[in-house]
């Protein structure tokens, strides 16, 4: 990605925002962001993004009430939008399987299948604890 100069005389990575007073800057700046994505992934199922799209619709129209952390929500958003995720948070997925004997709960009767929708569904906690396997070389 170039680093390119602005009419500001700040620079910028490829079309973001002149935001970084010196090339130097921008360079460590992309750098960074080159190790963040090289340790992400978004090669989880298209079963986990719509278990969070649907999550989302349903709290879209009936609000989230008491469900879910902030974390939980972002989680959804993230998923739905088939982001690259950490290990950190694939480690999160997978740990969150202790929940799956909540995931036939209704949205409307309590928060268990709302939230376990919202990490990915089944197919999503699944597929994190295989991936956690996979990367520590198991």
């Amino acid at each position: 990605m170039p680093v390119i100069k602005c009419s500001n005389g700040r620079y910028r990575i490829g079309n973001g925002s002149c935001i970084y007073q010196t090339e130097e800057a921008a360079h460590r700046a992309w750098a960074a962001i080159r190790v963040a994505m090289a340790d992400s992934y978004n090669d989880y199922p298209q079963a986990a993004v719509n278990a969070a799209k649907r999550a989302i619709a349903w709290a879209e129209k009936n609000g989230w009430g008491d469900c879910l952390t902030a974390v939980g929500k972002a989680r959804a958003y993230q998923l739905s939008r088939k982001e690259p995720i950490s290990r950190d948070t694939i480690a999160r997925m997978s740990a969150f399987a202790r929940h799956l004997q909540y995931k036939d709960v209704p949205y409307s009767k309590g928060c268990g299948g709302l939230a376990v929708d919202a990490w990915g569904g089944q197919a999503g906690i699944e597929w994190a604890e295989r991936k956690l396997k996979e990367i520590k070389g198991e």
